[in-house]
C-alpha cells in the first residue's frame, strides 16, 4: 500500500470542476456560528443557486435564503448554526434569478487547530420535485437484514471520514490561499493588515514596541525590462527566502505590492536587533543576481520605523517607515534610513507642496525671469534665457530647485512648459519696447513636453518667430535613448527654423554618438566646469576638450557661470562665442531686463582692450 501523500493541485482542480455537489467554504466568527463570509466555491455550486463565484465571495451565508424558504427552516439553520452543530435540511429554495427548486442544504463545521480559525463547510444538492422525490424513496424501500445494514452502516462511516479529511485539507487549502502571496509563500497584503491590527491593539493593551522595516528594490523594473517577468518573478522569491533566512519566528515577512515588502519585528533589548537587520538586508541586495548565466544588480532600500507607547497613533507607523524608504531613496538607494520628527515635518511639507503645485497650475501662477548671454566677440546682448520662477502666495518668489523635482515626480513640468511658452509674447513686447535688439530667446524644454507633438503646434500658434527661438534640452532626456516622437519633434523644431541647444554638458548621460544623433547648434557647458578654470590647469584642459568636441561638430560654446571678469575673458579665448552668468546679470523680471537693456544700450562690456566690469 502506498504511503500518504499531499493531495497533488490538478486533483483538488477536478474537484471544482467536476463534483456534482456543490460545495462552499466560509470563515466564521469565534464569537457566532450564524456569522460568516464565503471564501471559496466550487463550479457546482455556482450552478445550482445561479450565482457567479465573484458574486458569492465574501458574501453572507444570507444569500442562500430565499423568498420561497419556509419560515421553520430558516429559524432551524440559523439556531444549528449558532450552536456549531452539523446539520441537513430538505427545503424549497430559489435560485438567483427567483426560480424555485427543492435543495438538500447541509452545514459542517471545521476548525483549522494551527490558526485557531473555524470555518463552515456547505454543501448543496439539487432535488427532483418533492412529490417525485417521495416516491423514488417509497419505491426503493425493502427490508434489509442485520448482516446488510451493518455492513452498509461501515461503508457510510468510512466515507464519511475520508469525506471530512478531503474537506478538511481542502479548507486549509482556502485559508492558505487567503493569507499567503502566491508567488513567494510569504503573508500577502491582507494578512498583513490584519496582523497589523492585532500588533497595534497589543501595543495599546500594554504589549511589546515593535519595528516596521519598509523594504523596495531600487532597480526592479530594469531587470523585468531587461530578462523578462519570469526574471522578476525569480528575483521576488529570492528576496523572499532572503527575508526568511534573516528574520526570526516572532517576526512577520509580507510582500504587499510589486516589489515592496514589510518585516515586523518586536523590539528586543538592543537596537543592534534592528540596525543589525536593515544592515543585512541592504548587504544582502548588494551581491549580483544571476538569472540563466546573467548576472545583474538589483539593490534595496530600506526604511525603519518604531511603533511604541508613547505615540498618539502608532497606526502610522507603517507610513513612517515609508517615509524614511523615500529619505533612504533620494539620499542615494542601496541603502536605510531611520524615521526621525525632521522626516515627518518634510513629508508634511512634501505633500504640501504636491497641493500647491496643482493649485499653482490652475491659478497659471508660474513667471519668466530672463539672464541675458553676451557675444563674447562683441560684448552685446545677443539672446536671454528665460528661466522659470514661482510666485507662490505665501512663500513668495521660489526658484526652480524648490518645486522643479517635485513637479517631474508628479508629471506636470508640461503644464509648466506650457503656462511659461503662453506668457512669452507678452513679455517679449515688453522688451522690445526697451529699443534694443534682442535677437532671440531660449527655453529649456522638459523631456515630457519635448515628447508632445503638440509642441510644434503650441509655436506655431503662440506667434514668435521660429528663427528668434532656441529650445534648450537638457543633457538628462537620455540622447542616445531618444524615441520616434522626440525625434520628429527635434526633426520639424529644425524645418521651422528653431534653433537647438544641449544645456548642461557633461552632468548627465550623453554619449557623443547621442550627440550626434541630436545634432544640436549650440553646445552649452554647465558651470561647474566654468568656475575652477581661473585656478585649475586640469579643469581648463578639460573644458578645452569638451569645446574642441563642439567646434568639430560645427556647433556655437556657450559659458555658463561667468561670475568674474577673469572667468569671461579667459572662456573667451579658449573658444566660447556665448558668456552667460552672475557677472553680467542674475535672472530678472521683464521688466527689470528692459530696464537694463535701456540703461546699457544692448552693450554689457567691452571686450577689447580690457573686460569693463560687472554691470548691474
Amino acid at each position: 500500500m502506498k504511503g500518504s501523500s499531499p493531495i497533488p493541485p490538478q486533483i483538488l482542480a477536478q474537484i471544482n470542476d467536476k463534483s456534482v455537489e456543490g460545495l462552499a467554504l466560509a470563515l466564521a466568527s469565534d464569537a457566532d456560528g450564524a456569522v460568516m463570509h464565503f471564501q471559496w466555491c466550487n463550479s457546482a455550486f455556482c450552478k445550482i443557486t445561479g450565482y457567479d463565484a465573484a458574486e458569492v465571495i465574501g458574501q453572507r451565508g444570507t444569500i442562500l435564503i430565499g423568498s420561497s424558504m419556509d419560515q421553520s427552516n430558516h429559524l432551524i439553520i440559523i439556531e444549528k448554526l449558532m450552536n456549531w452543530e452539523h446539520f441537513s435540511v430538505k427545503a424549497l429554495n430559489n435560485r438567483k434569478n427567483g426560480e424555485q427548486y427543492w435543495q438538500r442544504m447541509s452545514w459542517t463545521p471545521l476548525s483549522d487547530t494551527s490558526t485557531g480559525d473555524r470555518w463552515w463547510l456547505c454543501s448543496l444538492i439539487e432535488l427532483e420535485d418533492q412529490a417525485s422525490h417521495e416516491d423514488t424513496v417509497r419505491h426503493l424501500e425493502r427490508p434489509v437484514s442485520g448482516r446488510e445494514a451493518l455492513t452498509s452502516y461501515v461503508e457510510k462511516i468510512g466515507h464519511l471520514e475520508r469525506e471530512n479529511n478531503r474537506l478538511f485539507q481542502l479548507a486549509k487549502k482556502v485559508a492558505k490561499e487567503a493569507k499567503e502571496d502566491a508567488l513567494t509563500g510569504l503573508s500577502n497584503r491582507r494578512h498583513f493588515e490584519v496582523e497589523f491590527k492585532s500588533w497595534v491593539s497589543s501595543l495599546k493593551d500594554g504589549g511589546s514596541d515593535f519595528a516596521v522595516f519598509y523594504i523596495d528594490l531600487d532597480r526592479f523594473k530594469s531587470v523585468n525590462d531587461t530578462f523578462g517577468h519570469d526574471a522578476g518573478d525569480r528575483l521576488l522569491i529570492s528576496v523572499a527566502e532572503m527575508l526568511r533566512r534573516l528574520t526570526n519566528e516572532t517576526d512577520l515577512v509580507a510582500r504587499i505590492g510589486g516589489d515592496e515588502f514589510v518585516v515586523l519585528r518586536p523590539l528586543g533589548q538592543s537596537a543592534l536587533d534592528i540596525s543589525g537587520l536593515a544592515d543585512a538586508i541592504v548587504q544582502e541586495m548588494h551581491a549580483p543576481f544571476v538569472f540563466e548565466g546573467k548576472s545583474t544588480f538589483c539593490s534595496a532600500s530600506v526604511g525603519v520605523a518604531i511603533a511604541n507607547t508613547t505615540m498618539d497613533a502608532p497606526e502610522r507607523v507603517v507610513n513612517d517607515a515609508d517615509t524614511a524608504l523615500y529619505h533612504a531613496k533620494t539620499n542615494g538607494k542601496g541603502r536605510w534610513s531611520f524615521f526621525t520628527k525632521e522626516m515627518h515635518a518634510e513629508a508634511i511639507a512634501a505633500k504640501r507642496l504636491v497641493s500647491d503645485l496643482l493649485i499653482a497650475c490652475e491659478n497659471r501662477e508660474f513667471v519668466p525671469f530672463f539672464q541675458p548671454l553676451i557675444d563674447a566677440a562683441t560684448g552685446s546682448i545677443a539672446s536671454a534665457e528665460v528661466l522659470v520662477r514661482w510666485a507662490h502666495p505665501r512663500m513668495g518668489l521660489l526658484p526652480p530647485a524648490a518645486f522643479l523635482e517635485t513637479a517631474d515626480k508628479m508629471g506636470i513640468l508640461k503644464r509648466i512648459d506650457e503656462i511659461v511658452f503662453a506668457t512669452l509674447p507678452k513679455k517679449l513686447a515688453l522688451i522690445d519696447g526697451a529699443g534694443v535688439d534682442l535677437p532671440r530667446v531660449s527655453i529649456n524644454v522638459s523631456a515630457g513636453r519635448l515628447a508632445d507633438p503638440n509642441l510644434i503646434h503650441d509655436i506655431k500658434r503662440v506667434g514668435i518667430p521660429p528663427k528668434r527661438l532656441t529650445i534648450e534640452i537638457l543633457e538628462s532626456v537620455y540622447l542616445d535613448r531618444l524615441g520616434d516622437v522626440v525625434n520628429w519633434t527635434l526633426s520639424e523644431l529644425k524645418e521651422l527654423g528653431v534653433t537647438i541647444a544641449l544645456d548642461d554638458f557633461g552632468t548627465g548621460h550623453a554619449s557623443v554618438q547621442g550627440l550626434l544623433k541630436i545634432n544640436p547648434a549650440v553646445l552649452k557647458i554647465d558651470r561647474q566646469f566654468i568656475l575652477p578654470i581661473v585656478e585649475d590647469q586640469t579643469a581648463r584642459e578639460l573644458m578645452a576638450s569638451i569645446i574642441g568636441i563642439g567646434k568639430s561638430l560645427g556647433m556655437s560654446i556657450v559659458a555658463e557661470g561667468v561670475e568674474t571678469e577673469a572667468h569671461a575673458r579667459l572662456a573667451r579665448d579658449m573658444g566660447c562665442d556665448l558668456l552667460q552668468g552672475y557677472h553680467f546679470g542674475r535672472p530678472m523680471p521683464a521688466t527689470e531686463f528692459q530696464d537694463l537693456l535701456i540703461e546699457t544700450k544692448g552693450q554689457f562690456w567691452s571686450p577689447e582692450p580690457e573686460i569693463t566690469g560687472k554691470v548691474s
